[in-house]
């Protein structure tokens, strides 16, 4: 497929960011799947089912990115998302450091920019970034001449997480999303996890249904193109699949809500309320979880959890989007 993901230097404007195409000759930068259009989510999915395959046949090594030098910036713990990104470099044969805050100069109040500007002028060609601060990754890529991934930043999104959620229903829902429903249940408000998934849900042709304490609900919901429901069992209701969001403690501290307990009678995924499901809904969560929390551990470790597929289709995900960022191509170096 010719058509390449356009997503460059984004600008705030109201509650997300718009992309616009890519300007030619500019370093390519993926930072949120808003604005995406059908055909560049599907080309990010169809190479990494490619690369899925190639990395089930085992030692599977590529060549794509050897010589290129990658940086993963994690300014905020991480345990899926580092480990699977430094796994798919590997993999696509590039070198590559990795770094948090702690034992570098960020510690020492260096800004995020100039202790990014340090490392690209070593050579990094590209720069996996995590923040807590929303927009942190698109400031990296309207100033500096490297490429960027968004790994997550603050409350704005998380598009690899997105993608790989994307594959994981993919497969579950026979590659047909149109018709297709799912419930995002638990702390909508704080999760850049379900506003990547929102967006490439629309633009595949699925709907999604939101719900949540609501204190928890974003005041735009709606205008994300999402249907809100009272309650966790509306959301349920015939449903293709649901995805439980991980319930963030600080919530309580800041007085959100009143106690795990009651979340978890009137939001937690078990068994009974897995049966309002359409029979092949597929229960799904981007973990952490907090099990006996916002989901139970029978359903966690149940028939219809894909949980763990998500994990492992992070690398084929990653896989993908280093290809695309570096080479221009998605399918680059299979």
């Amino acid at each position: 497929m010719s058509h390449a993901p356009a997503v460059a230097h984004p600008a705030p404007t109201g509650a997300g960011f718009f992309c616009p195409p890519e300007a030619a000759g500019a370093r390519r930068h993926l930072l949120g799947l808003e604005g995406l259009s059908r055909d560049a989510i599907r080309e990010f999915l169809d190479a990494a089912v490619q690369y899925r395959e190639r990395l089930r046949s085992g030692r599977w090594t590529s060549s794509a990115l050897r010589g290129v030098v990658l940086c993963n910036a994690f300014f905020e713990d991480s345990t899926r998302t580092r480990f699977s990104f430094e796994i798919a470099e590997q993999r696509m044969g590039a070198m590559h450091v990795s770094f948090g805050t702690a034992g570098t100069s960020a510690s020492k109040g260096e800004s995020l920019l100039d202790t990014v500007r340090v490392i690209a002028s070593m050579g990094v060609e590209a720069v996996v970034v995590r923040h807590r601060s929303a927009g942190a990754p698109a400031l990296l890529a309207r100033t500096l001449d490297v490429s960027v991934v968004n790994a997550g930043d603050g409350q704005h999104e998380h598009p690899t997480q997105g993608l790989l959620d994307l594959m994981t229903l993919r497969d579950a829902w026979h590659d047909r999303f149109e018709g297709r429903r799912l419930a995002i249940v638990g702390d909508i408000l704080h999760s850049r996890v379900a506003r990547s998934a929102i967006h490439g849900l629309n633009a595949l042709g699925a709907s999604v249904t939101l719900c949540g304490p609501a204190t928890l609900m974003p005041v735009e919901a709606e205008s994300l193109g999402c249907d809100v429901a009272p309650t966790v069992e509306d959301a349920l209701a015939g449903a293709d699949g649901v995805m439980a969001l991980r319930l963030q403690h600080e919530r309580m501290e800041s007085g959100l809500l009143p106690s795990l307990g009651e979340y978890t009678r009137h939001w937690g995924l078990d068994t009974a309320r897995l049966g309002l499901l359409r029979p092949d809904a597929v229960v799904m969560h981007p973990g952490p979880m907090n099990r006996g929390v916002e989901i139970m551990p029978d359903v966690a470790d149940g028939g219809r959890s894909m949980i763990f597929d998500q994990t492992a289709n992070g690398v084929p995900v990653r896989c993908a989007v280093l290809a695309w960022c570096v080479t221009g191509r998605a399918e680059g170096g299979l």
